[in-house]
């Protein structure tokens, strides 16, 4: 295969909203460029990418899956994903192997949750993009719009597509909830829409050809350029001078036959831009004729006429009018036509795509330490520049990348190979035991000739050509049994493949779990991670129905969990085997995949397991005040160990919304400069991290900034009239900024440990332990001149300096404690959020004498180590401390998108209202009957919520979940009234019934097996009046 072959290939992808019409799109294009797998009339009706059984049944695709398309004389590579918010990850796969992504929006419901997280991952993956407006037939069936405001109604649907990609381009990462929320504000009336001029920077410009209006099930579509070449030879124009007409406030002046501006247009009723007068007037023209009863069939047959179209006279005759109309647009738009020739003209083919998304799949890595191997650098360098140009040669190092592992069953191997000689599918090892399920790799090659024999290292995400030594364990050797081409379901087997292409690979699957890179060389960089939009965040606890299955369903978790990209199989701390899915559709996929493919066993499924935080109330309106609480006296803690040696005191306060949120969303960054991983040790620099705050030069730097200017602006959005509070509330953050001492919990969560205060060293002659700022040194906080000055107490005093080293010895102690006590709460042992504490640890000298040291030993040794005692105590002072500042439950919420009709909004309302949501804002959807609402779902209440809404709703509303946020639920578990209000509604208190926090804790703690108050007996009198038969 030459260089001129690599050129015609192309690798695309189709991504979009749920529902929008990407498998029925992928329906033509196979039907017209597939090879005959499917016949023309089945496009749309067969879905036949979706070739699962629960696919078609759900109608909704649930993997990603490719096809390999002819289209004059180019190779095309189809991924087909799913739009499903469960399947997300899917999304991740297929985009990695892919150059260039068809963006599918629904013309009626326009941009919704889903079209806002296809777009970010194109962005992220450095994908090209191309628009595709479907459902173009209900605007004029359904909507009954006039081309006017269909016109008016694409324009908004591109500019708030473009809109969306320029927030990207100039990294504004807004996350995608946060991206919905500030996009209402982005829409424009109708009149400034026509005086918008397309800028030259917009991603997608109808008149470059890179945007397609089509309607996918009735077949037809088109892109501007198209209707450019209908109408050059009429107007005796070029093409390309009407391409730039046809969008936009164009006008033909039919007198002058000029092509004019608005004003030389005029204000007559008759203006309307060569958009709407030369394509969607003609459009509707020809959908008019055909459906409506009194319509001109004259017009038909003109357009049959002028563009010499060969309808057959029976589907003409064809009593349907839909059959009708379907046989005229097909024929004189044909979609395949429209969608493929844009992919060639905007997409580019391997080797241009690998040169411009280098940089995200091998990012180039700066040395600093001289001492490595040039050699190693020297072929890793080699490795990269041929991927960068894409180079097919045989000489050339081979890459490739696996994006996934898919299970096949093995009856659906092909029994031949590519010369026709049988194969041997049966003695495979992949099927580790199971002799119906066989593993294969979706993979792409970047570089190379990979051949069905040839043997490859498989690099796992962590391996470092540098240290190869302890690499090893990231690093693995393989033979590739077999390559196929894939065709949806079927596999073509061939005997070997070049650089640009898309394939399956048998042989992989005891080497690889979801993803790795493969490569002919050992010196070879890794590619980069995929980014997933969401992380699982239902889990369920499954086990065999008969406990002598359990084998049979390790098994099957083994090898569900290296089929599904996304699933996550853990066992908790409990011995339960946990299973983590994505939603409820993804989990019930998983948990009908284990008992009918992988395990074949029946299964108990418990309740979902939901994640809770504990937090405590703090006062967000006055932080003058919410920060003395760390430094009060008054209001502590104070716990002794058994042996009275070490004193407790712990001070919390609640940290500020914005300092909570960035710690989280920089947790792995956090624990790459706490761990030491970053800074001066590094020997790597990554020149392009995934990371918001990452994409700085000095990422370090930049969270030192964006901590500080958080504590900041919460201050700002308090105290905002008064200069002098702010000033004193910023300076006394900043001194405590500098008293970083840990994290928690696992070193990098939302709860900050301070050092203590130095001035209270010593009080009676017991000696603090003070802790050292490590954190704030890491995150350079700390001037070389502020050295905290050692006020030791009596240096003479030998008792004195042997506590001051004990101190010392006992402070990981201390850190151990706070990490405890931060990993699981006082309410129901879930993890704290939001938390500031300061310990106050005094260690005071033994009271034994020396002439009884023996006994004191046995004394001092019934009490167990000492470092134990302190981590215990700092751990039940912390709990305390939380219990004593009017504790909180904080529970995961997700962002709700629902879309329904009028009629109703009311059972869909009161469907919300039983699930605790708040509702954030509904709207019209213009020219259409449907209704908009954003509202925030509780995670705990969300299993059945789209069952429910779809059985009160008769079908008509459908929802979209997105983990959206943390949040603290504000009533008081342990309520007691106490006001003279609320001693009047609720009595003395023993008639209060629990509350929703006391219920989801008391539900959390029977999970876990902690006491539970409550009463086993209800009403002991009515049970004395059972009938007792003798």
């Amino acid at each position: 295969m030459a260089d001129y072959d690599t050129r015609k290939i192309r690798n695309i992808c189709i991504l979009a909203h749920v529902d929008h019409g990407k498998t029925t799109l992928a329906d033509h294009l196979i039907a017209a460029s597939g090879g005959g797998v499917l016949h023309p009339k089945l496009a749309g009706k067969l879905r036949f990418m979706d070739y699962l059984d629960e696919e078609q049944r759900r109608a909704i695709t649930m993997k990603s899956s490719s096809i390999g398309l002819h289209y004059k004389d180019y190779s095309i590579n189809l991924i087909d994903s799913p739009g499903h918010m469960d399947f997300c990850s899917e999304v991740s796969t297929a985009a990695r192997l892919s150059d260039g992504a068809l963006i599918l929006v629904d013309a009626v419901e326009g941009v919704h949750i889903q079209t806002h997280a296809v777009l970010r991952q194109s962005w992220i993956e450095k994908l090209t993009p191309c628009l595709v407006l479907n459902k173009i037939d209900r605007l004029i069936s359904e909507l009954k719009l006039s081309p006017m405001e269909a016109y008016t109604r694409l324009l908004r649907i591109v500019h708030e597509v473009n809109g969306i990609m320029s927030a990207y381009k100039s990294e504004k990462y807004l996350s995608d909830v946060d991206s919905i929320l500030a996009g209402s504000t982005g829409e424009v009336g109708d009149e400034s829409h026509e005086l918008i001029e397309d800028d030259e920077e917009d991603t997608f410009q109808p008149q470059t050809g890179n945007v397609a209006f089509v309607c996918a099930l009735d077949g037809w579509g088109f892109s501007i350029p198209k209707f450019a070449e209908f109408y050059a030879s009429k107007f005796g124009a070029s093409s390309g001078t009407l391409q730039k007409a046809f969008w936009g406030p164009r006008y033909f002046n039919p007198k002058t036959k000029m092509i004019v501006g608005k004003k030389a247009a005029g204000e007559g009723s008759k203006v309307r831009p060569m958009f709407v007068q030369f394509v969607l007037e003609p459009l509707w023209q020809v959908y008019q004729a055909a459906l409506e009863p009194d319509g001109d069939r004259a017009m038909l047959e003109k357009v049959i006429k002028s563009f010499n179209l060969s309808v057959p006279p029976r589907e003409l005759q064809n009593k349907d009018p839909k059959v009708v109309l379907q046989a005229v647009m097909s024929r004189w738009l044909p979609l395949s036509d429209s969608i493929l020739s844009m992919a060639v003209k905007c997409m580019p083919d391997p080797i241009a795509a690998q040169t411009n998304r280098i940089s995200r799949l091998l990012p180039k890595r700066e040395i600093l330490d001289s001492g490595v191997d040039q050699d190693v650098l020297a072929e890793a360098e080699l490795v990269r520049r041929s991927v960068e140009a894409c180079d097919c040669s045989d000489e050339a190092p081979c890459v490739a990348f696996v994006s996934k592992m898919f299970a096949v069953p093995v009856k659906m191997l092909p029994q031949r190979g590519p010369q026709g000689e049988m194969l041997n599918n049966s003695a495979d090892q992949d099927s580790i035991g199971e002799s119906d399920e066989c593993f294969l790799a979706f993979a792409r090659i970047f570089s190379g000739v990979l051949s069905a024999g040839q043997s490859v290292f498989v690099l796992s995400a962590l391996y470092d050509p540098l240290k190869r030594e302890s690499a090893q364990k990231h690093l693995q050797e393989a033979e590739l049994q077999s390559l196929y081409l894939m065709m949806g379901q079927g596999l073509k087997p061939v005997s070997s493949a070049k650089a640009g292409n898309v394939v399956a690979i048998r042989g992989l699957g005891q080497h690889i779990l979801k993803s790795a890179t493969l490569s002919s060389t050992i010196n070879c960089w890794p590619f980069s991670s995929m980014v997933f939009q969401v992380a699982p965040t239902l889990r369920v606890a499954i086990e065999p129905s008969d406990p002598a299955d359990m084998g049979a369903l390790m098994k099957g978790l083994r090898l569900l969990n290296r089929a599904d990209p996304f699933v996550e199989v853990s066992v908790s701390s409990r011995g339960e085997h946990v299973l983590g899915a994505a939603g409820e559709v993804h989990l019930e996929r998983c948990i009908k995949d284990l008992k009918e493919r992988f395990a074949k066993v029946r299964l108990e499924v418990s309740p979902p397991l939901v994640s809770y935080k504990e937090t405590i109330e703090g006062d967000q309106t006055n932080p003058l005040d919410n920060l003395k609480l760390l430094t009060k006296s008054s209001d502590y803690v104070e716990k002794t160990t058994a042996n009275g040696r070490c004193t407790v005191r712990v001070h919390v306060m609640k940290l500020p919304p914005t300092l909570i949120k960035l710690l989280e969303e920089n947790a792995e960054l956090l624990g790459d400069v706490i761990g030491g991983k970053r800074g001066q040790t590094s020997k790597v620099v990554w020149s392009q991290p995934t990371s918001s705050i990452a994409e700085q030069e000095d990422p370090i730097e930049a969270l030192r900034k964006g901590i500080v200017e958080s504590t900041d602006s919460d201050i700002l959005s308090v105290v905002q009239n008064d200069k002098d509070r702010a000033e004193e509330c910023r300076t006394k953050w900043l001194k405590l900024l500098k008293r970083m001492w840990s994290l928690g919990p696992r070193q990098v969560g939302p709860n900050i440990l301070f050092t203590p205060d130095p001035k209270k060293d010593i009080v009676d002659r017991s000696v603090l332990i003070r802790g050292s700022p490590y954190v704030s040194e890491r995150l350079g906080f700390l001037d070389d001149s502020a050295d905290s000055e050692d006020t030791a107490p009596d240096a003479s005093s030998e008792l004195g300096l042997s506590l001051r080293v004990e101190a010392a010895s006992l402070e990981s102690s201390v850190v151990s404690g706070f990490q405890l006590a931060t990993s699981s709460g006082p309410l129901c042992e879930e993890p704290l959020w939001g938390l500031a504490f300061v310990i106050n640890a005094f260690i005071s000298p033994s009271v034994i004498k020396s002439e009884e040291s023996e006994q004191g030993q046995q004394q001092t040794e019934q009490f167990g180590i000492f470092n134990g005692h302190v981590m215990a105590t700092v751990k039940e002072a912390c709990r305390a401390a939380v219990l004593q500042h009017r504790p909180r439950l904080v529970e995961a919420m997700y962002f709700c998108e629902l879309n329904t009709p009028t009629e109703y909004l009311g059972p869909m309302y009161a469907v919300l209202a039983r699930r605790r949501a708040r509702v954030l804002k509904e709207e019209m959807q213009e020219g259409s009957p449907l209704f908009t609402v954003h509202a925030y779902v509780p995670v705990a209440e969300s299993f059945g919520f789209a069952d429910e809404l779809r059985r009160w709703t008769s079908g008509a509303a459908s929802a979209l979940l997105v983990l959206s946020h943390w949040e603290a639920i504000p009533e008081d578990p342990f309520f007691v009234p106490k006001t003279e209000e609320e001693i009047e509604e609720f009595g003395d208190g023993s008639s209060v019934l629990p509350n929703t926090a006391r219920k989801l804790i008391n539900a959390v703690r029977r999970r876990k097996g902690l006491p539970v108050e409550e009463k086993v007996v209800q009403h002991a009198t009515k049970q004395r009046t059972l009938a007792r038969k003798v």
